[in-house]
């Protein structure tokens, strides 16, 4: 094998064993970009080598989606797969695991008339919801990789020819995922153990709020009712040890929806469903965004959150040290998977029911009782820099220096 082809190798185990831990006899669904095709051929040599029964992979074609915008009728545009997705819902139900590629392209519908991709993006957001929920409660073992791919590529080093963004991306990728390590695996195990400790602490402290001060920053997070920290490896409910996103260096909780006051603002462009999304600052009142704005994509983000109630709600708050391997790599990627673990993030949409103390067995009246959010779509955004203060707002009210400069303070 080539250099490459031993890393990509590398890389596919790491996803089957470290990412996923497929079960003998389970199954795999795997959703993945056309180009992703080298990659995902090795991913299921191996899945069937670890005892999978079967490895079903659906793949997405950028030309057939900007053809459905040039071409197809404008009622077109409330429609969504909803037989796919409650198949793969009753897969899942059934114990498949589920895996995705990310490598789309970040702007691939930069320019398309936005009534329509709000539309589609709110059609696929429902009919995807019973697949959505299972994922979001941790029901089964599931990933989140990527593959670079030649329109993401050109869109991160978009001054190298072609091939040499595409390999440059890759050695990124591989880098950032330690699949270029001697042992991978050991090393997301000690990766894994150093998360721990990071949510070990902060389980410990019950904070509850977190306080952002920076540039353009002045927020008031207050999270929800028996809350709890996460980060790195977790058992998904069929129990089975997996990580659910390569790579990760977030440690996240659940805010609660209704008390959040203050502006924030994006340091790291958004790449969502197509838009490419930048400058984003939004004022909360009462949890819920009621100003904002953007550099670029104003449009796409204000129908993101105009989803549903709880889209201008956060599902999610992560906490990442502006130190991490991603963001000291000095790439913006365009890609939600690595820009989130370059810096502290929050998320508008749906929270984890793996973030509320004994979440899973919770009614949804009772979890929203204890500040989570709830919502067809859940959406990271990076706001965290070099320059962000965060407080952590002790139970007495006391203050606590969590992170100074980007960098933990504890």
């Amino acid at each position: 094998m080539t250099p490459h082809e031993t890393l990509l190798d590398s890389y596919a185990r790491l996803t089957v064993r470290t990412g996923l831990n497929i079960q003998k006899g389970q199954q795999l669904l795997i959703t993945a970009p056309l180009d992703a095709v080298p990659l995902v051929r090795r991913i299921t040599d191996h899945a069937y080598r670890a005892g999978a029964s079967l490895v079903t992979t659906f793949y997405a074609d950028d030309n057939a989606t900007l053809s459905r915008f040039a071409h197809a009728p404008d009622e077109a545009f409330d429609t969504a797969p909803g037989w796919l997705f409650n198949g793969m819902a009753e897969a899942f139900r059934s114990g498949a695991a589920r895996l995705a590629i990310a490598g789309e392209d970040p702007a691939l519908l930069a320019g398309q008339d936005p009534n329509k991709l709000a539309r589609a993006n709110k059609a696929r957001s429902k009919a995807y919801r019973p697949a959505l929920e299972l994922i979001t409660g941790f029901f089964i073992n599931w990933c989140v990789i990527a593959a670079a791919t030649p329109a993401w590529a050109k869109s991160v080093f978009p001054g190298l020819p072609e091939h040499e963004a595409i390999d440059r991306l890759w050695r990124a990728i591989f880098a950032c995922t330690k699949a270029d390590q001697p042992d991978p695996v050991a090393a997301w195990e000690k990766h894994n153990t150093e998360l721990a400790r990071r949510t070990g602490f902060l389980n410990q402290q019950r904070y509850r709020a977190l306080r952002y001060s920076g540039p353009g920053v002045d927020l008031m997070l207050g999270l929800a009712d028996d809350h709890i920290w996460k980060g790195g490896g977790g058992k998904s409910l069929n129990g089975v040890f997996c990580n659910v996103n390569i790579p990760t260096e977030e440690v996240f909780t659940a805010p609660h929806k209704d008390r959040v006051d203050g502006t924030l603002r994006s340091t790291k462009p958004l790449s969502y469903q197509g838009s490419l999304i930048d400058g984003i600052r939004v004022r909360f009142a009462g949890g819920r965004i009621v100003e904002m704005s953007a550099e670029k994509g104003e449009d796409a983000f204000r129908n993101l959150i105009n989803t549903d109630e709880g889209a201008a709600r956060l599902g999610e708050v992560a906490l990442v040290p502006h130190s991490s391997p991603i963001s000291a790599s000095g790439i913006i990627f365009n890609n939600t998977l690595f820009d989130e673990n370059a810096a502290s993030h929050v998320a508008v949409g749906q929270s984890y029911t793996e973030n509320i103390r004994d979440g899973s067995n919770r009614t949804q009246d009772e979890l929203t009782a204890m500040g989570a959010n709830t919502s067809l779509v859940h959406v990271d955004w990076m706001v965290g820099s070099g320059e962000l203060d965060i407080d952590g707002i002790l139970q007495d009210g006391s203050a606590q220096a969590l992170m100074r400069q980007g960098e933990w303070a504890i």
